[in-house]
């Protein structure tokens, strides 16, 4: 991706063993890599300049959208997507060495709020009276149970955080639904895409769009016939509040077609046409680990 006697710093949601942990080393091999507690200090990171890029997580198969990472994106940064990397979820349940034979009385399970989502079911039939307390990512969670091996408590994570924070896997895979992705993407400054072995052979553009302001009738639907018309296949649609009252929205939208391609150019302009906001984040493209 870039001169190999340059690391390049990648910021991503820590600490490490996270699942973006594992798609930062993925995608980025042996860069520097900086772990921050949260994605906006991920995605602030990246727009401060302290680092060239930053890896954050914008969906899960399982449970949609990230929210704090779109609405970042929407309201107040001036970022570009360089690369989108798709990894497999799976979630395991850990606990203490110290705590291995107590499985049956923990006080409470911790985790990501979208981990813990995505094993609900599991939750409901095996811990309904357990406790379940947030934290910023599973790694947190993993490296919390290790530094306190006298609580009754486990986490929910990767078979990554459990080795390297030695902890005991009572149950693996417990997520409700076996196929289980996470989309993470590549953020920096720079309108570019990262370009390495493995990606699809399509780029792939994401656009948020805000409606004219008039609200007129049908609006929703020549915004969907810019692109209909001109064979564009949108991968993704979604809408999102502005933030500035009920009924306010603005739409993602991912488009399977490279930004400078003739009839992506025409879209743009009919959308302005229209009277549409738009924001691109430029073209990029989709990596896989299987």
């Amino acid at each position: 991706m870039e001169d190999k006697n340059i690391k390049p710093t990648v910021a991503y949601l820590g600490p490490e063993a996270s699942f973006t942990h594992i798609a930062v080393t993925t995608l980025f091999g042996q860069a520097e890599l900086m772990p921050q507690p949260t994605i906006p200090d991920c995605i602030e990171s990246v727009t401060a300049g302290t680092v060239d890029y930053a890896i954050v997580p914008l969906e899960n198969a399982l449970e949609g959208s990230v929210p704090l990472t779109i609405d970042y994106l929407f309201h107040g940064s001036k970022l570009y997507i360089n690369a989108e990397i798709s990894i497999p979820i799976e979630q395991h349940l850990m606990v203490n060495e110290q705590q291995a034979h107590f499985v049956d009385e923990l006080e409470s399970i911790n985790s990501h709020p979208h981990a813990l989502a995505q094993c609900h079911k599991y939750l409901q039939t095996n811990f309904r009276h357990v406790p379940l307390i947030q934290t910023t990512s599973t790694a947190a969670a993993a490296k919390y149970i290790s530094e306190n091996p006298n609580e009754k408590i486990a986490a929910i994570g990767n078979r990554l955080a459990a080795e390297k924070y030695g902890l005991h896997i009572t149950e693996e895979n417990i997520q409700d639904v076996q196929f289980n992705h996470t989309r993470f993407v590549v953020l920096s400054q720079r309108k570019e895409n990262l370009e390495s072995e493995g990606h699809t052979n399509k780029l792939k553009t994401t656009l948020m769009v805000k409606l004219p302001e008039d609200d007129r009738s049908g609006i929703l639907h020549q915004v969907l016939s810019v692109f209909a018309w001109r064979r564009l296949n949108l991968s993704k649609i979604e809408s999102r509040p502005l933030k500035t009252g009920l009924g306010d929205y603005f739409f993602i939208i991912d488009v399977l077609e490279a930004e400078d391609h003739p009839m992506m150019k025409g879209a743009v302009d009919e959308l302005t046409a229209l009277n549409c906001s738009i924001q691109t984040f430029g073209s990029y493209y989709t990596y896989k680990q299987v």
